[in-house]
Order: C-alpha cells, then sequence, then structure tokens
C-alpha cells in the first residue's frame, strides 16, 4: 500500500479522532506494578510512550513521571513520579523477544535512563519505520493520520503528569498514545506482505 509522504495540520485536524477502546490500569503500588509486569512479560509485541511534566522555563526538564505499556487491549499507567524503574520493569523493557513499538523512542529512552540505567532492547522507532513507506512527517499525530487516517488528539501533552491522581482526559491520552503504535505499526507491517 502506497502512503502520501506528508499531511497538513489541517488535514489532520479534519480527521476523526482515535481513541483507545480497551482497560486503562493506573499502576501506583509495588504489587500494581507486579501484577502488571506479569501479563506484559506474557506479550510479543507491547505499545509504548513516556510523559513528563512540562517545564516552562529555559533549561529545566522534570524527570519521567508516566510510562504507558500498552497491549491491544490493556494499558497499564505506570506512575514513575511514585514508583521506582523495578527490575521486573527493566526487564520488560531489556527484552529481545517482546516487541516495544513508540515513536520518537530514543529521547524517552534517553529520559528513562536518567531514572535508572539499563540496556533497552526489542524497540521499534516508528519514526524510522514510516521511512520506510516513504512517510516524512515525524509527529504521531500525523503518521496516525497518514496509516490510519484518524488523529491523535494532543489536548493533554502540556498537563501535570505528577498530579496526584490523572483525570479521565489524561488516562484516556496516555493510554491512546501507548496503544495506537500498535495499531500503526502492525497497519505497516500487513500492508508489506
Amino acid at each position: 500500500m502506497a502512503y502520501v509522504a506528508n499531511i497538513s495540520n489541517d488535514e489532520v485536524a479534519a480527521l476523526e479522532a482515535v481513541h483507545f477502546d480497551g482497560r486503562i490500569e493506573v499502576v501506583e503500588t509495588a504489587d500494581a506494578l507486579a501484577r502488571a509486569c506479569n501479563q506484559l512479560s506474557k506479550e510479543s509485541i507491547i505499545g509504548f510512550d513516556t510523559e513528563t511534566r512540562p517545564s516552562f522555563k529555559a533549561g529545566v526538564t522534570n524527570k519521567v513521571a508516566l510510562m504507558q505499556l500498552s497491549t491491544k487491549d490493556c494499558c497499564y499507567l505506570i506512575r514513575l513520579n511514585k514508583l521506582p524503574l523495578s527490575r521486573e520493569l527493566i526487564a520488560i523493557l531489556a527484552s529481545k523477544t517482546i516487541k516495544k513499538v513508540g515513536a520518537d523512542v530514543r529521547n524517552d529512552l534517553t529520559a528513562l535512563n536518567r531514572l535508572r540505567h539499563f540496556t533497552p532492547n526489542g524497540f521499534i522507532d516508528l519514526q524510522t519505520e514510516v521511512a520506510k513507506y516513504g512517510i516524512e512527517d515525524k509527529s504521531l499525530r500525523k503518521i496516525s493520520g497518514i496509516v490510519l487516517g484518524k488523529k491523535v488528539s494532543k489536548a493533554q501533552r502540556l498537563s501535570n503528569w505528577e498530579a496526584k491522581q490523572l483525570t479521565p482526559q489524561q488516562q484516556m491520552y496516555a493510554a491512546t498514545d501507548a496503544w495506537v503504535c500498535i495499531a500503526i505499526y502492525e497497519k505497516l507491517t500487513k500492508s508489506n506482505q
């Protein structure tokens, strides 16, 4: 299947929004994290993303507050501002057998390595992947528009990811960002067969 190289902001804005319609689990305790890692370790492909509380001061960056790991039907929102990067979590991020698909993966992994050093394996960056299909746009919003014909909302991107509780809107935004990476990757690879 052939894809257009670029899509305008106006074209993306006119598209229907895509939403994750599976189960969302906010992971804030060690027990919940152990259960999530147990489930995720059985998967062959996971959508991956992180969120950081925005800093509106030059030269100031905050630590990763949230890591989203999504299967096709459940997204785990792991509150890294409340939990450490555990051994079980690192085992998933370092696994060569579990594909982890995201966009701009390098920056996310650099930020995670500031929390605890590990060697990532099995990551697929959609920004690299889409180039093989002649797609030049690199934002997840535009990649989704080109490949799926649907837009990813960015309304919650600059919200406070360290808030005491994540709002339903933050949860949906975060889950969609991770899950949509699987949907895009699978559509690309199916169109290549």
